[in-house]
């Protein structure tokens, strides 16, 4: 037997890893991305760059993204066997290149008018022919996890599955830590799912200084007394290290070791809002301090802006976890177990979370349980025999999908929430708004009497080959537009430099577009700043990469 990719494609980033399947399925090296390669910084900027600018458009990104990051390992590709990969129904669908309006658009009648044809998301093996992953042989197997429904896809499974939670006795939640927390409530033989759109922060992106988990993030503060703060950076290896020793409200270091630091991922922002809430350096939206700005190590700074951000996406994960208890009908104590999955759920500090509303007020116990959707990929890479046992769980499921965008339930918490963390508004009239839509308050918080975690990183083991990240995807959308001036205009309005105005002389302008900094369907500001009106960021297409 050969080689083969196990391929986690999250919406802020994709995680692979290759596997000696003639080996007992040893981890040779992992490749990551810093961000997705689609433009835009969620699943529905990703959707709808999807549906405006072309399935071929889009799909070609994923592809020659995909084809880089498995090069990007240096084995011989002619070696790798099968592929599995593992994911949201979104990021899946649109790998496989199938049907994503029935993901798009909420409501059987909207469908109805677009005539969508619900796609089957069952397991299912196809090839790298079949989808254009050119970087493998045609023939390459291309192993597709199952949807428990189509809304719920393959990585709330694997977080369901990896956790072990159908086999519990006790009323336990779980919750993937990522851009969009997805959620699982299990409770007296049935499950409850949600999918909170939390947004990039959670990632460490949409903030200044913000990355995702990579070597030398900040991933974690605490308290070092006489009010100073330790910093800790993520290794080559993505272990915690204690780093430089930080006064937040000044940035003077009383002690610095060797690790620098390049950047905060998300994990780093819950702590840095934790201790600042607790240290009353915080008091929401306002940090404290005379320049408003809490200051870490090697000049990383965490603002009030970040802080808005991070509150709106802490506050979009308490409101999902309350709609799902509300929903079952049960008391915030009922829950005894929090399972905490992704990089975000892997790094963070279970009570620094539960003090920034990400781990509900009342809990027992949490664990922490890796990256479950990687994991998932890996399993169905090395087992062929894995995609029919996850079948056959999600088939045995009984589930109820909660539709956060459509309930009454998480629009009225999630509206405190906002008021909250933008407003000012003091938790004593969140608890009284609460009240008034017919909902408990929020209970004083109780800190677990266990905090376990199974793995020391989201990605435990990386290979004897290491970590390959790759900066730089090397996707460009270009186009040339009839009337374009070359004043660059449309260059210097994009808010991340993602956009450059070539001259190409006789043949006139390009619009070249790097997709991964690109903030896509959401921002267009380079669409509308045209002073002759002639850009349509739908027109671009898909450029040779680097």
């Amino acid at each position: 037997m050969g080689l083969g990719v196990a391929l986690d494609v999250g919406t802020s980033g994709y995680r692979s890893q290759i596997v000696d399947l003639s080996n007992n399925g040893k981890i040779i090296s992992t490749a990551i991305t810093m961000r997705h390669p689609l433009p835009g910084a969620n699943i529905m900027d990703h959707l709808t760059f999807w549906l405006e600018n072309g399935s071929e458009v889009g799909h070609k990104i994923i592809m020659d993204t995909v084809s880089r990051l498995i090069e990007a390992h240096g084995v011989d590709t002619g070696k790798i066997e099968r592929l599995a990969v593992c994911g949201n129904p979104a990021q899946v669908s649109m790998f496989e290149n199938i049907e994503v309006r029935d993901l798009a658009f909420a409501g059987q009648s909207m469908l109805s008018r677009l005539n969508v044809k619900v796609p089957d998301r069952r397991g299912k093996l196809i090839t790298a022919g079949d989808i254009g992953l050119n970087a493998l042989r045609s023939e390459c197997a291309v192993i597709i996890p199952p949807s428990i429904r189509h809304e719920i896809g393959a990585d709330a499974l694997a977080m369901i599955i990896k956790s072990k939670l159908l086999e519990k006795k006790e009323t336990c939640m779980v919750t993937d830590y990522g851009t969009n927390a997805e959620m699982g409530l299990f409770h007296d033989g049935e499950l409850y799912t949600g999918s909170a759109a939390a947004g990039p922060a959670m990632e460490g992106q949409a903030i200044d200084h913000g990355m995702l988990a990579a070597p030398f993030a900040i991933s974690d503060l605490s308290f070092a007394g006489d009010g100073s703060w330790n910093n800790y950076v993520l290794n080559e290896t993505l272990k915690p290290q204690l780093g430089t020793v930080v006064d937040p409200s000044t940035g003077r270091s009383r002690a610095a070791n060797a690790i620098k630091a390049r950047g905060i991922t998300g994990t780093g922002v819950v702590a840095a809002v934790a201790l600042g809430l607790e240290s009353g350096l915080i008091t929401p939206p306002k940090i404290n301090t005379r320049d408003h700005v809490l200051h870490l190590q090697d000049g990383i700074d965490f603002n009030e802006h970040d802080l808005m951000e991070a509150g709106k996406a802490m506050g979009a994960i308490r409101a999902g976890h309350r709609t799902l208890i509300a929903e079952v009908g049960i008391d915030e104590n009922a829950v005894k177990t929090m399972y905490l999955a992704g990089a975000s759920g892997t790094y963070v500090d279970p009570l620094k979370a539960q003090t920034a509303g990400m781990v509900p007020r009342i809990i027992e116990k949490t664990v922490q349980i890796g990256n479950t959707s990687l994991m998932m990929a890996y399993d169905l890479v090395k087992d062929e025999e894995t995609l029919d046992r996850m079948q056959s769980v999600a088939d045995s499921i009984a589930s109820k999908h909660i539709m956060f965008a459509t309930s009454k339930i998480f629009e009225n918490i999630y509206l405190n929430e906002l008021s909250y963390w933008t407003e000012a508004m003091p938790m004593e009239m969140y608890n009284e708004m609460l009240k008034g839509y017919g909902l408990a308050p929020l209970p004083k918080i109780v800190r677990p009497k266990s905090v376990e975690r199974i793995v020391s990183s989201d990605i435990p083991v990386l290979g004897s080959g290491g970590l390959k990240i790759l900066d730089n995807v090397g996707v460009y959308l270009t186009s040339s537009f009839e009337g374009c001036t070359g004043c660059g205009t449309c260059e210097q309005q994009c808010p991340e430099n993602a956009l450059t105005v070539i001259d190409g002389g006789k043949n006139g302008y390009t619009v070249k577009i790097a997709t991964e900094f690109c903030l896509g369907t959401a921002c267009k500001k380079c669409e509308a700043a045209c002073p002759e009106h002639v850009y349509r960021f739908a027109d671009h297409k898909v450029t040779e990469r680097d």
